[in-house]
Formats: C-alpha cells, sequence, structure tokens
C-alpha cells in the first residue's frame, strides 16, 4: 500500500517548454519594472491619430484633465485654493531658503517655474509643489561639507543648482527606466521617525531668528544647537524675540481654533481660511510696523533682494565639470531620494482619499523634469509639501490649476514686492516656520508603529534620534541600515509554522494560533511562509531536521513522515531545490518519509527538472496537508499490518 491510498485529488506535473522557462526567468524583471499586465491596452484598435493623441496624453496629463476641465464648478474652487497655498508660500520659501543656507531670493524662484512644469507633467490632482523643510534642512546639511554659506557664497549657490539639476536627472531616469522600487527601502517607520527628527531639528534652527541671535552654530544636533544658544547669551535680542514669539502664539491660536471649530460651521470655515492666511497675515502686519518705525536696524530683517527676474537665469552656475560635479552628483542623489519620497507619499495620501489613481513612474518624470529646470532658473531641490498640499485639498483644490496661479502670485511677488522684505523680520520667518513643522511630528503614527510592529518601531526610533542627537545624514542612514536589516532577517528566516488539523475541518493551520488543532502521530507538517532560495535554504533545511530531533526527544511516537506545505510558497531556486534533495536523502537514511503538499506551478516545475521529484517520487506530492497526512495515516496502518 502506498501513498496513492485514500488520496482524492493527484498533483499533476505541468508539461515543461522553452518558452514557459523563458516567460518564468524574465517575469520577475517583468514585475520589477511593469506594475500593469498591458500597458498598450489603450492603444490597441486605434487609428494613427487617436494614437498620437493618447500618447500626447500620457505624456502631458494637463491635456487630459484641461480637456475634461468643468470651469463653472472647479474655476473659483482652484483660483481660491490657489491663492490661499500662495499666502503659505511666500513666507515659508523666504525661510526654507535660510535652511538650505540661500539667499530667499532662492527660495522665491523654486515656487515659480516647477509648479508650472509640474502642472503639465504630474498625475497628482491635490500635491502643491514648492520647497520643503526637510529637504531644505537636509541640503543645506550636506553642502556646507563643500563650502561655507557665508565666506563661499557664491561657490555655495553654484553647488546646490547643480545638485538640484543632478537630483532631477536621477529622478528622471527612475521615472523612464521604473526604478521607484529604490525609494521603497525607505520604510514607512523610518519616514515618520525621519520627519519627526527633522522637525524638531528645524524648529531648533528657528532659535537663530527667534532670539535675535546674529551668528549661529553649523552643527544641528540638539545637544551643540542648545549649548550654543545658552553659551551666547550676550547676543540676545529682547525685541526680535518679542516679535518672533507674538506671531507664533498668533499663529498657534489660529491653528487650535481652525481645530477646535473644524466640524461647526460657519466658523470652522473662517478659521481655517484664518489659519491659512495666518502667516501671510503677520508678515503683512509685522512688515508694516517695522517699517513705519523705522525699526530694521534695531530688529534683525531679510536681507534685501532684487527686484524682477534678472538673476532667475542659472544655466551659468552649473558646475559640470571638475570636483564639484562629483560633489553635486552625491548630494543630489540623496536630497533627490529624500524629495521624491516625500512626494510620493503625499502623492498617494490624497489619490487614495479622492479615490483616483496616481502613476507613480510619470510622477518621477514630472519631478525630475521640473528640478531639471528648476535648476535653469536659480531654484533647489523642490517637491511636494504636506502642508501646503493639505491646505490646497480643503480649500477646495481639484486640479494643477492651483500650482499655476500659486506660481503666478509669486510671479507677482518677484516683480514687484520682494523690496518690501528688508523690512521684514528673520523672527517672523522663524515663528512661521516652526509652526509649519510642527505637524511634522505624528505621533499618532509612532504609537500605531509600536503597536503594529515593535522591529519597525526599533526603526523608527533609531532614525529619529539618529537626527536628534547626531544629523539628518546620520538619521537617514540608520533608517535604512535598520530597514535594510529587518528585510534580511525576514529574508534568511522565513516564518516556519507547524500544522495541526482544526477540528469539524479539513484545514490544517497553525497549532500555536488554534490552540485545539490536532496533531497527526508520527506525522510532522511544516508549512514554509515564503520563497525558498539561495538565503534560506540551508535555514529551512537546518531548521527542519532540528524540529523533527525536537519532536522524537520529547515523544514516544517517533516521526515516519514529514510533511512540507509550500502552499505560500511563490518560487524557488536551484539552491532550494538541492537543499530539499538532501533533506530528502537525510530523512530517508533516518527512516522518515518527507513529503511536499500544494506545491506552485512554478515551483512543481522546477523540483522536476533539478530531478527533486525523480528522487523523491509524485506520489508524495499532494494537493492539500489533509490528504498528505491520511495517506501518511494509510501507510503507518499499512505498516502495521504487516
Amino acid at each position: 500500500m502506498g501513498a496513492d491510498e485514500d488520496r482524492e485529488h493527484k498533483v499533476i506535473v505541468p508539461p515543461i517548454s522553452i518558452k514557459d522557462e523563458i516567460v518564468e526567468t524574465a517575469n520577475p524583471f517583468r514585475q520589477l519594472l511593469v506594475i500593469e499586465e498591458d500597458p498598450f491596452r489603450n492603444y490597441r484598435d486605434k487609428s494613427a491619430g487617436e494614437r498620437a493623441k493618447l500618447a500626447l496624453f500620457y505624456v502631458f496629463p494637463i491635456l487630459d484633465w484641461g480637456s475634461k476641465y468643468n470651469f463653472q464648478a472647479q474655476f473659483f474652487g482652484d483660483v481660491v485654493a490657489g491663492l490661499t497655498i500662495a499666502s503659505l508660500a511666500v513666507p515659508q520659501d523666504l525661510g526654507y531658503a535660510g535652511l538650505a543656507n540661500l539667499p530667499p531670493i532662492n527660495g522665491l524662484y523654486s515656487s515659480f517655474l516647477p509648479p508650472i512644469v509640474y502642472a503639465i507633467l504630474g498625475t497628482s490632482r491635490h500635491i502643491a509643489i514648492g520647497p520643503v523643510a526637510v529637504v531644505s534642512l537636509l541640503l543645506g546639511e550636506l553642502l556646507v561639507d563643500y563650502y561655507d554659506p557665508v565666506n563661499q557664497a557664491n561657490e555655495y549657490l553654484n553647488l546646490a543648482i547643480t545638485a538640484t539639476f543632478f537630483a532631477g536627472i536621477y529622478q528622471l531616469a527612475m521615472g523612464i527606466f521604473r526604478l521607484g522600487f529604490i525609494i521603497e527601502f525607505l520604510s514607512h517607520a523610518a519616514i515618520v521617525g525621519f520627519m519627526s527628527g527633522a522637525a524638531i531639528t528645524i524648529a531648533l534652527q528657528q532659535l537663530k531668528g527667534l532670539l535675535g541671535y546674529k551668528n549661529f552654530t553649523q552643527d544641528t544636533d540638539i545637544v551643540s544647537v542648545l549649548s550654543y544658544v545658552f553659551k551666547n547669551t550676550s547676543q540676545f535680542n529682547w525685541k526680535a524675540f518679542v516679535v518672533g514669539f507674538s506671531v507664533l502664539v498668533f499663529l498657534v491660536t489660529l491653528r487650535f481654533l481652525a481645530w477646535y471649530f473644524a466640524k461647526k460651521k460657519p466658523l470652522g470655515t473662517v478659521f481655517f481660511y484664518a489659519n491659512c492666511l495666518g502667516p501671510f497675515l503677520a508678515v503683512v502686519i509685522v512688515t508694516l510696523a517695522v517699517w513705519g518705525a523705522k525699526a530694521n536696524k534695531a530688529i534683525p530683517c531679510v536681507k534685501e533682494m532684487p527686484k524682477g527676474l534678472a538673476s532667475l537665469g542659472s544655466l551659468k552656475r552649473l558646475q559640470l565639470t571638475g570636483k564639484d560635479a562629483g560633489s553635486a552628483a552625491v548630494v543630489g542623489l540623496i536630497a533627490g531620494l529624500v524629495a521624491l519620497t516625500e512626494a510620493s507619499a503625499i502623492a498617494r495620501t490624497f489619490a487614495s482619499l479622492e479615490g483616483y489613481h496616481v502613476d507613480g513612474n510619470k510622477e518621477m518624470v514630472a519631478l525630475g523634469a521640473m528640478n531639471i529646470v528648476g535648476s535653469f532658473s536659480s531654484s533647489y531641490v523642490t517637491t511636494g509639501s504636506f502642508s501646503r498640499s493639505a491646505v490646497n485639498y480643503n480649500a477646495g483644490g481639484s486640479t494643477m490649476l492651483t500650482n499655476i496661479v500659486m506660481s503666478l502670485v509669486v510671479l507677482v511677488t518677484l516683480l514687484w514686492i520682494t523690496p518690501v522684505f528688508q523690512y521684514l523680520p528673520s523672527a517672523v520667518l522663524s515663528a512661521i516656520i516652526i509652526v509649519a513643522v510642527l505637524g511634522l511630528i505624528d505621533i499618532p503614527a509612532a504609537i500605531k508603529t509600536f503597536k503594529t510592529d515593535k522591529l519597525d518601531f526599533l526603526i523608527l526610533l533609531g532614525t529619529f534620534l539618529g537626527i536628534l542627537f547626531d544629523s539628518v545624514e546620520t538619521g537617514l542612514l540608520v533608517g535604512v541600515s535598520l530597514g535594510t536589516l529587518k528585510l534580511i532577517i525576514q529574508v534568511t528566516r522565513p516564518p516556519l509554522s507547524t500544522l495541526g488539523l482544526v477540528p469539524g475541518t479539513g484545514v490544517y493551520r497553525n497549532i500555536k494560533q488554534y490552540d485545539g488543532a490536532i496533531v497527526e502521530e508520527g506525522v510532522f507538517v511544516l508549512r514554509v511562509d515564503g520563497p525558498v532560495y539561495f538565503p534560506n535554504a540551508n535555514y529551512i533545511r537546518e531548521k527542519s531536521l532540528s524540529l523533527i530531533e525536537e519532536h522524537d526527544f520529547s515523544h514516544d511516537v517517533k516521526i515516519t513522515h514529514f510533511i512540507l506545505d509550500f502552499t505560500p510558497v511563490p518560487d524557488i531556486d536551484s539552491s532550494g531545490t538541492t537543499s530539499i534533495e538532501e533533506l530528502h536523502s537525510i530523512l530517508s537514511k533516518n527512516n522518515v518519509q518527507l513529503g511536499i503538499s500544494n506545491p506552485s506551478k512554478m515551483v512543481l516545475r522546477k523540483l522536476a527538472v533539478s530531478g527533486v521529484l525523480d528522487t523523491l517520487g509524485e506520489e508524495w506530492l499532494f494537493l492539500t496537508a489533509n490528504e498528505a497526512v491520511k495517506s501518511c495515516r494509510s501507510f503507518r496502518a499499512s505498516v502495521k499490518d504487516v
């Protein structure tokens, strides 16, 4: 009596062809680069003219949404949202440029052309483009390793613009060659820790403006910053502090009122717009007050900026040869990846809220193109802003027209308003930035991560502490390293579950999850939860032998049949097949029969061509773990009868 007795189904080994082998070999690479099963389905059975139109709409999404634009229903909301985010963008751009150690004018330039380029090429309907705090801080930290932003200001600016060019090139290339999976190595937990740590670091940097200090430490870790602040109290400017602290209280109060009355109409709407316009109002009121009192000498203010677009062009600043090219390429890579990660997260968030699809590869192309154009127009690395995108969404924006409106407002500012900013106290910008970055500290997400996955929380905490006590680069390195280590652990040590029969069913499940699951005497069923390949093949073999040894040591009835349940195993490689063959050989010498249940089509083929099935015998292949145990039971009974 063999293993085929009492078998309800026979596992059929599929035929093997060269074509199938080629397709299966190429499939992982296709899945890596292409998500859609048939990306050209919309072009089939279309005339040449229709194909050309679809191609244009694909490359330039503005033609798609523009052709469907409902002027009556959407225009007013888009204009209001565009004006609202512009009121946030102008003061934030001035402050964020300071985080990157760049002139304020470059912050405004970064919200001029890049948002228009994104509006033409991007697929998100709600993302607001411009400089952001985290990327500005990161760029500033990276660039100071090469040039002093004060004594070598020209070289520093050249390097920043060149790094922006390279960031755009990387982003564009990743989109064209569909390499977006690279940014997935920065996990959600690392991003939460990164944003929170960066937010606190940014807030600490604003103590310079808030306290009226004229000089400040270049270090960004919390110990160095606080130490410098307390050791240099002689720089304290009480007038700047009063102005900055008053604006801080004003903005925090508006934010609280907007939150408190959020669901109470019409006050909720009133305070929402008041909160959005708060930074703009603070800038206008304080600037007028300082101008009227001629107090710009007594309080540190923004440096005088050129009016117009005379300094917009920056092609001559690109350093594409020499040592600066290599330095810019490194800085651009890091800043570009972080910018891409932030923009992707924002685009996906609002797309899920509104139920539309964002094309990740087209997003990378759009972000890359806008940063390349930005490097030609005195901009530094731009991306999507969390705070402005949220305002854009809540203010009623529904298309990328909002970014175009914002850009036009920035253009008006550049042409006629910039000379006024020499009366704008730096303390006001510091207060605006502190309030803006408060939203990046996501305590609920940290708590949720702790409850969900302790390893993820360690990644979050490591990233956060790395930034807080050393630098942004260290935090990034810690986050990526810990995330990669977790991935290596999961790949090399896949979960292995001992299965038992759930009473009243024919289903086998993990005995640790189902306390009443019944384990068949003399039969051990082990489920492998993942692919079997070179990083884990030896572990699976050795762990299997160890489990059998442990069982036999603690039970009177020895194992005679060992079943590997391959239900969750999508693939196996040559190391895996070799390991299974070795396991079978060892078990056979110890009078234990190996069986395999529910192998996939791909696994079956590889077991067949590698010769494992010839050694094992097709009669020891089973459709389910239940059928495998039934056959083993019959086999054991037949042996006893003999």
